[in-house]
């Protein structure tokens, strides 16, 4: 028996990374990264879709770069917003499947309560806006499509803050880190198992469902929330990650007790950010009937398989 085609965009990103092993157990996998097919160019990606044909589309590729984008808000644009639309279209005509990755950045973090899917985005920088429009791109071209949105994402590949921290808390004296931004550090690693799970929804009951003619209750829910349980402060988050590393045996200059907490004022970026990126996932966790960890556990998870890797490699 033939296996589905899933094409995988951002193969080599963090998300992306940890989606690979996992998709290419039960599916034709094919993983592409920016230098198998440059996303900038459309009637490339089109010509890609249309000789490829797959059953379903994982589009784990984006412009991240939060501060550049405010330079190139063209680029960031193209790749969060024109991209996506293209991917939904061309998935609306093919009777494709289709998941997107979205962030809690297309909030302003103005609330005080972690933020729902039926909230009104209203995005602080061009980062955000770009994804937002990529999102309603996606939400409004009648493909059968789901929106995963996700915060501070982090993992063993790849470069993120988790890794930043565990590399300056080696090297310098003194750490200083941003106490007034809340949210939940989310790893890649959680990400590819929800994924791997919506997708196969998407694939065995989405279509059915949507040509019920009531509402299906296998139906997926077409923008979701995808967050651990608990929030913190980048500050918290920090001195957390560098207690698991003296457990488990990374060399530190920095006592994890001895990083100051600052505010975001002291430490300004070209794009503001939200103070409270905090999402909340009753929705994603009744569609799926799990129960999302803590992030607590998944940081401490990710932080004893890099130090084990380094120690290996070292």
């Amino acid at each position: 028996m033939s296996r589905l085609r899933v094409l995988l965009l951002g193969a080599n990103g963090q998300v992306g990374w940890a989606l690979r092993p996992r998709l290419a157990l039960d599916y034709d996998l094919v993983a592409l990264d920016r230098q198998a097919l440059d996303l900038s160019d459309l009637d490339a990606l089109q010509a890609r879709l249309d000789a490829e044909r797959p059953a379903a589309i994982v589009n784990a590729a984006a412009y991240t770069a939060v501060d550049r984008a405010e330079r190139e808000p063209e680029l960031a644009y193209r790749l969060n917003a024109a991209v996506p639309e293209r991917l939904a279209r061309w998935c609306a005509a093919n009777h494709a499947a289709l998941l997107h990755y979205s962030t809690d950045y297309v909030f302003d973090g103005c609330r005080n309560r972690p933020y729902r899917e039926t909230d009104t985005p209203s995005p602080l920088n061009t980062y955000g806006a770009s994804k937002l429009a990529g999102e309603q791109a996606v939400l409004g071209s009648g493909a059968r499509a789901v929106v995963l949105r996700v915060s501070w994402v982090y993992g063993v590949h790849g470069n993120n803050f988790l890794k930043t921290m565990l590399r300056l808390a080696r090297t310098r004296d003194q750490l200083a880190v941003v106490d007034d931004q809340i949210g939940a550090p989310t790893s890649a690693e959680l990400i590819a198992a929800v994924s791997e799970r919506l997708l196969t929804r998407l694939l065995t009951v989405g279509d059915r469902a949507a040509h019920a003619p009531s509402p299906s209750p296998d139906r997926v829910p077409p923008l979701l929330h995808l967050a651990p349980k608990g929030a913190v402060s980048w500050f918290g988050y920090a001195r957390f990650l560098l207690k698991c590393a003296a457990q488990y045996g990374w060399p530190l200059r920095v006592h994890p007790d001895a990083i100051r907490a600052i505010p975001s004022t002291d430490y300004p970026t070209p794009a503001p950010r939200p103070r409270n990126s905090r999402l909340a996932t009753d929705l994603l966790e009744q569609t799926l009937e799990v129960t999302l960890p803590s992030w607590e556990t998944d940081v401490a998870r990710t932080v004893e398989a890099l130090v084990q890797c380094c120690s290996l490699s070292g």
